[in-house]
């Protein structure tokens, strides 16, 4: 009787577990079918029935970045605009992960649950996609991006979230994809990657606006101070070195002439408590979605430094990295009194299974990353470094903040090859512009590079706003 009672509780443990084991599967697969149908070891699917039937991508303003003809997935009649947009469109491969055409696979081809990719075509609801981006000024971006070794140019509405630009280098046509062997994989390493999300870089001087929050909030006379730079300064048993020798000069004119000297002092004095919680409550550490597509993390962590590389992280040098996207997400704070407005990619006009999934509608508030009153001491800061050091006139009479910065990453045989920046925002209330722009592989300053980048991406996104 006892060894029936044992095998009957057997049995029933069993069959619960079984029972479990098809529940967990059944919603697992109503849950994430799309998903799996998306994954790219599922790429055999786009030459037999998936983007074959794709809907047509759009840009805001109707250009047709990607639409199916005759058969065959085509992409924008220009050449510019199809290597500008191609980490954001995508291609026939599916390498590029991030891609709308690998990522929303599934929505982009009407993939249904029940007919899997084989709905008839009455029954399918709305698989076109409209993009927020300006085709246009991802084109401006990348005739300036295009000579670089790699890069990354972000604009974006800091009002609305909406990305107007988003491009990466290096890049390729995907009309003409190239066929990457052994021995050519060095000329085309990190061409699936997109940059503006999917990268981090040394943040150079572009990382003082960070030190100057801290400064901002945690030492009082702040305003009342001076410094002298003669251009080096021995801090932790090595030298902290700057360009140019500054002279005295007080907080806006060490920031305008982005003074070393003053900002490694500055990372010292705040020390690493400060300076790390600063850090992260800006957002550096952290990531986010951009229509639901994750950004990498930056990094900055001064807890095991010693002096002297606390001095350099002040100055955006020692180990600290940051995104592109991440970068125009903290001055579309700066811009909003501290809480920034999170970017989306995906237009509130595309298709309703889009709306369905949440993937659709505008941008919304994110985690607020300073003080009212610090955003608005460090867009003055900003302000100040145009007029004075940038000039009013660079971008075309839009009334700018921003700042520069060059990171000495000494990649390149023998040679510095830097990664020069420009971020900031525009404060006229009809062009609520935000922007990050990094250039790798060039001895000169982010001034002459990510600088010029800036200039053309973002008055021509001034432009698609009018």
């Amino acid at each position: 009787m006892k060894r029936i009672l044992k095998r009957s509780w057997l049995i029933f443990i069993v069959a619960i577990a079984f029972l479990c084991g098809m529940c967990f599967l059944v919603i697992e697969t109503v849950l994430n079918a799309s998903e799996w149908v998306d994954m790219p070891y599922n790429g055999h699917i786009s030459g037999s029935g998936g983007l074959i039937q794709a809907g047509k991508i759009t840009d805001r303003n109707g250009s047709v970045l990607a639409e199916s003809v005759n058969g065959k997935r085509s992409y924008h009649s220009d050449a510019a605009v199809r290597k500008a947009l191609l980490h954001v469109v995508g291609d026939d491969s599916l390498n590029i992960s991030t891609a709308i055409q690998s990522r929303f696979r599934s929505e982009l081809t009407g993939y249904s649950f029940i007919w899997g990719l084989n709905m008839p075509q009455s029954f399918r609801h709305g698989h076109d996609m409209e993009l927020t981006v300006d085709a246009a000024t991802c084109k401006a971006a990348y005739n300036q991006l295009k000579n670089y070794d790699s890069g990354a140019c972000v604009v974006y509405n800091y009002n609305t979230g909406e990305v107007l630009c988003d491009v990466s280098i290096k890049t390729y046509d995907p009309n003409s994809p190239p066929k990457i062997t052994k021995n050519n994989e060095d000329e085309y390493e990190g061409v699936y990657l997109d940059n503006s999300l999917s990268s981090t870089y040394t943040p150079g001087s572009i990382f003082k606006i960070v030190t100057a929050a801290a400064a901002i909030e945690n030492i009082p006379d702040i305003w009342e101070r001076t410094w002298y730079c003669s251009g080096k300064e021995e801090i932790g048993g090595g030298d902290i070195t700057c360009v140019n020798s500054h002279g005295t000069v007080n907080l806006k004119q060490a920031f305008g002439h982005s003074c070393n000297v003053v900002f490694a002092e500055l990372a010292v004095e705040l020390g690493a408590d400060k300076m790390n919680e600063t850090a992260k409550r800006m957002g550096i550490n952290a990531n986010f979605k951009v229509s639901g597509i994750d950004t990498k993390k930056g990094h900055y962590d001064v807890s095991k430094a010693n002096k002297n590389q606390l001095a350099w992280s002040g100055v955006g040098q020692f180990d600290d990295a940051v995104n592109p996207m991440q970068m125009a997400v903290m001055c579309g704070a700066i811009a909003k009194g501290g809480t920034p407005v999170m970017p989306y990619i995906i237009s509130g006009n595309s298709g309703s299974i889009l709306a369905d999934i949440g993937l659709s509608k505008t941008g919304t508030n994110g985690k607020t990353l300073m003080s009212s009153s610090t955003a608005e001491k460090l867009g003055e800061l900003m302000r100040y470094a145009v007029i004075n050091d940038y000039g009013e006139s660079m971008f075309g009479g839009l009334h700018m903040c921003a700042k520069t910065g060059t990171g000495e990453t000494l990649t390149g045989s023998g040679s510095d090859k830097n990664d020069g920046w420009m971020i900031g925002y525009c404060k006229d209330s009809e062009y609520p512009l935000a922007f990050a722009c990094i250039v790798r592989g060039s001895s000169r300053y982010g001034y002459a590079t990510a600088g010029q980048v800036a200039k053309a991406a973002v008055t021509q996104a001034a432009k698609c706003l009018k």
